[in-house]
This record gives C-alpha cells, structure tokens and sequence, in this order.
C-alpha cells in the first residue's frame, strides 16, 4: 500500500498506523518545517518529501491508499483568532480534499482541534463534511477523541474518517469510548451538523486526576499556585512530551538535513511535539478502519 501524509509533522499518523499493523510499500510525506522534515526523514528514511501541500495537484506520485491529515488548526483553536475557514492557515484544507478528489485514495483521516465543532465555526465543519461528500463515493464518520482515554493529557481531537462506500463491511464510531460525541454522512446516514453540543465538563473522565504542563513530584496543579510552589515546578522534558504524545523515547533527538545528522534542539522539539498527533489516538482509530473495510 502507498501512504500520503499532508501536513505530516513529524509522522504522527504514520506511527498510529504502523501500530495497528499497516505496513506500506512507499510513503510520501507533505510538510514545510524543516526540522519537523528533517525528523521524518530520520526516522522514516525511506519516506520521500513531496514539498508543499499547496503543490499537490501537480505532484507525481504513486496512487495513495491512505491520505492523512491534521491541516493547520489556529482559526479554529479557542487560542486563534476565530477566523475559521476564512484564515490562511486552515483554509489550506482546500488542498487536502483537492488531493482526495484527485487520487480518490481507499481511505482519508483528517485530525483537528475540537474548535472546528464550536456554534460559530459550525457551517465550516459543514462545509468541509460538504466539500467531501461531494467528490463522491465516500462515506463519512467523525467522532471527538480525547488522549485522556490512552494517556494522561488532556487533549480533544476531532477525527473524521472517509472510506470508499463499497469497501466498508462496518461502522469506524462510534468509538467505545467514554463520551465520544459522533456522527456520520453516507448512503444510509442521516447527516447532522454534530456543532453546538459540546458541554463545559465534556471529556473529563472520573478519577482521572488533575494534569499539568509544569509536575512537581507530590504536587497537583490547581490553578492557585503560591509563589514558594511556582519556584519549586520544573518543566515537563523533552522525553516526557514524547509519552505523553505516545512516541517512543528521544523520537524527536535527532534530524537529517541534508547529508548531516544534527540534533535537534530542545525548544524545537517542545513545538514538532506540540503539533503532532497522538499516536495512541490514531492507533485506535486505524485499529478501527482495518476492522471495517475490505481493502486496509
């Protein structure tokens, strides 16, 4: 099989898909960082960099069977500036779904902050589920994950998932997880716009604990700390994140640019980290896709 990785990071989604047991004869990766590209490439040398996403109607490759995708999130995230599909970075979804309308590919996942759901970006998530549903063939599902169910982080994804109609033998969601809110788009499916129905307390799950981005061994952060307690946190290390993402020890030490091996700094290592996808996320989400469809 042929995996195509737009927005790829740091191979998030390649790692979720290798542990559920996918195995490809050739990836392609699409990512414009160079140190999130310098890291895919070391860790999947035989990976092959096709450049910017905005390039991909004219790009020369195989036909994939997987395409995926976490497109830029920051006009959708509570932290961006609300501009939704009207901002310059999330509008470039356009070149995902031009990419799924033009190699057709078995399957697509696309990964994106829970904002995408939120009343006021409501009619953009529809018009993505529209834009997708339009190229035909397609059935669609999407469900909000947290990492909390995997790994102790608080961390609400959407997924959405597009299988060719003819090769689905199951449902992907809902996910038996607890409180995945979820709906679907396809021959037999009722669309509905799933926005506007995130709660306050949505995701938290009992007896979980408090999780924080500064620890402190014997300490819970609270959101009060006292001046004696800040001087005593300590930042989370580069490791850390990496168990926290689900990816292996010192998978982000390290980089190919060009012919040289560097390693890659700390402060780069914290962002390539903060951008990826969870793994144990997309590994259940793959898990999932693979019980389901007749070709993966």
């Amino acid at each position: 099989m042929v995996l195509l990785e737009l927005f790829s990071g740091i191979g998030g989604f390649s790692k979720g898909l290798e542990a559920a047991g996918y195995t490809f004869d050739k990836v392609y990766f699409s990512e414009i960082d160079k140190h999130a590209i310098a890291n895919f490439k070391y860790n999947y040398p035989y990976a092959e960099h096709i450049g910017t996403v905005t390039e991909i109607e004219s790009v020369d490759i195989s036909q994939p069977n997987v395409i995926t995708f976490g497109s830029p999130c920051q006009n959708f995230s509570i932290a961006g500036d609300g501009t939704g599909l009207q901002g310059k970075e999330s509008s470039l979804i356009r070149y995902a779904i031009e990419a799924v309308r033009r190699f057709k590919p078995d399957v697509f996942i696309w990964e994106n902050v829970k904002g995408v759901l939120f009343s006021k970006h409501c009619n953009d998530f529809w018009n993505i589920i529209q834009a997708f549903a339009n190229i035909g063939g397609y059935r669609l599902e999407w469900q909000l994950f947290n990492t909390a169910w995997f790994l102790p982080q608080n961390r609400e994804r959407i997924y959405l998932v597009g299988r060719l109609a003819e090769k689905c033998t199951g449902d992907v969601f809902s996910f038996p997880a607890p409180g995945g809110m979820h709906g679907s788009f396809g021959k037999d499916a009722t669309p509905s716009r799933a926005c506007g129905t995130i709660t306050k307390n949505y995701g938290k799950q009992p007896n979980m604990g408090n999780y924080v981005l500064c620890i402190k061994p014997g300490d819970v952060y609270n959101g009060k700390l006292t001046p004696d307690q800040i001087k005593g946190l300590r930042m989370l290390t580069e490791v850390e994140c990496e168990r926290l993402q689900g990816f292996p020890d010192d998978f982000t030490k390290y980089g190919n640019y060009g012919d040289e091996t560097k390693v890659i700094s700390r402060i780069n290592r914290y962002s390539l980290l903060g951008n990826a996808v969870s793994v144990p996320v997309v590994k259940a989400v793959a898990t999932r896709i693979k019980n389901n469809t007749a070709i993966v």
